[in-house]
């Protein structure tokens, strides 16, 4: 995802990395490599260019800030404006006070639209909704089985009949939701390979019909400057409230996020980052502008592993790595909540100043749910529960039997089970430290106390050595991807 964009930009502004003034002309320089950079990446030329003009007015002539250096000042500027250009803030969805909320789906075949309205009643629920989809497309083969087959993985209900009239059918799923007391309807519309009059015609018609509170167009992202006229055509037919950018996660360039609003006026509310359900996420302009600048996304990173990851599982995880009683059961757990975070090469992009290691990285496995997590997975659930709590009674024998029933060498078995001892030793180092932190901690509150009863006496004590975490741990950096 702006892969190629974040670099070329991220390039562009290190050539005035150290300037201790940056004139006009240093300036203008970068811009033009920023212009460069936007337009290799499939955006409107003639957005690319009001946006050079709003950077260059703001930055020639501009104060730097105390905290931060020409290049950082500039850059921070650019990073307002990609944000502006992409639509400032998150636009969220117009929710319906008498419910249900009806959303209408709608978009070229091919885009993702099914998949996206499963995804989306998955985010719904999530959020406290009482989803359901609905199944208008009464043309495309087997489009009603395929959401039936979403809203079973989403734990959805799917509202059908077995009539061929879309407009029917989404008058009647509004008597469907009052029975069930659905409180959002999320109605899966008919595409074309192409904008045609009959489309349209039935798009306004069930417009008409079900009044609803928020059409979503959905584009895939990988048509480039094509999503951009997609989404003129529709929005100047039906009104559309908002895009919903599938395949983002594949767009190397990502000119169709980064052009749509400006050219049309349509927010882009939600994007799509993968294959599996739930890889929908919300669309935040100002996150998204720090990613491509190389200055990460925290909020999201954080946001993702609060949604992924159980806080009481957690909780009792650390219990356990607290009484060195952490076995091969709990790693396999773990694995198995961190693998919802999706590729590492994603979270790399979220996180500040590691977004340069992708590149660095490629043709490594950094899929969580790749080749490699499933062989771990398999030789752990080749074992027996006893076997996985004490891995000290697995001899030679019982290693050939675990490669065996994983489908994996013996090879494969030894090394897991040795970076499983190892990462138990280090568990044991960082609880010694930390318990020797704590009694630094509590001896110097002691001394302090004593101190305060002997009058004149020096009672200022040396700060306590805290463990060095540095070495395990690593450094996240500044959020600017240039230093001072």
């Amino acid at each position: 995802m702006f892969e190629d964009l974040s670099q070329n930009i991220q390039e562009a502004f290190r050539k005035l990395r150290g300037r201790g003034k940056l004139t006009d002309e240093d300036i203008t320089k970068a811009l033009k490599d920023v212009r460069l950079a936007l337009l290799s990446a499939d955006v409107n030329y003639k957005i690319v260019r009001d946006f050079e003009k709003a950077v260059k007015e703001r930055a020639v002539g501009t104060e730097v800030l105390s905290n931060l250096t020409p290049a950082q000042s500039v850059i921070k500027i650019v990073d307002e404006e990609l944000a502006k250009l992409m639509g400032g803030k998150a636009a969220k969805l117009n929710i319906s006070s008498h419910p249900p909320t009806i959303i209408l789906m709608v978009g070229l075949q091919g885009s993702g639209k099914t998949t996206s309205a499963g995804k989306l009643a998955l985010l719904m629920k999530r959020q406290g909704k009482r989803p359901a989809l609905v199944a208008a497309d009464i043309y495309r083969p087997a489009a009603i089985k395929q959401l039936q087959v979403v809203g079973q993985q989403a734990d959805v209900p799917v509202f059908t009949e077995d009539i061929k009239d879309a407009v029917q059918i989404a008058k009647d799923s509004l008597t469907f939701a009052n029975k069930h007391a659905r409180d959002v309807l999320i109605i899966d519309t008919a595409g074309r390979l192409q904008i045609d009059e009959r489309l349209m015609q039935e798009l306004k018609d069930i417009k008409a019909a079900v009044n609803p509170h928020e059409i979503l167009l959905v584009v895939d992202s990988m048509i480039g400057q094509e999503a951009v006229n997609v989404a003129e055509t529709f929005h100047g037919a039906l009104g559309v409230d908002g895009i919903v950018l599938t395949k983002l996660d594949g767009d190397a360039r990502g000119g169709a996020a980064l052009s749509i609003k400006a050219a049309t006026g349509c927010p882009i509310k939600f994007v799509g980052m993968g294959e599996k359900l739930e890889a929908l996420e919300i669309f935040h302009p100002d996150r998204m502008a720090s990613r491509i600048l190389g200055m990460g996304d925290v909020l999201s990173l954080i946001e993702k592993a609060q949604s992924t990851i159980d806080a009481k599982t957690a909780e009792k995880m650390v219990k356990k790595i607290k009484a060195d009683e952490f076995t091969l059961q709990d790693f396999l757990e773990q694995l198995q909540q961190v693998k919802k975070l999706g590729s590492l090469n994603d979270l790399l992009g979220m996180v500040p100043g590691l977004s340069s290691l992708r590149k660095k990285l490629s043709g490594v496995d950094l899929d969580l749910d790749g080749k490699e997590v499933k062989h771990m997975e398999a030789i752990i659930l080749s074992m027996t529960p006893k076997e996985r709590a004490d891995t000290s009674i697995i001899d030679a024998k019982r290693r050939k039997r675990i490669a065996l029933g994983s489908g994996t060498k013996v090879a494969d078995v030894n090394k897991l089970l040795k970076q499983f001892d190892e990462m138990r030793k280090m568990m044991r180092r960082l609880k010694v430290t930390q318990t020797q932190a704590q009694q630094q901690q509590a001896s110097k509150k002691s001394k302090s106390k004593k101190g305060k009863i002997k009058k004149g006496k020096n009672t200022k004590a040396k700060m306590p050595t805290l463990p060095n975490l540095s070495g395990l741990l690593g450094s996240l950096g500044s959020k600017f991807p240039f230093g001072k």
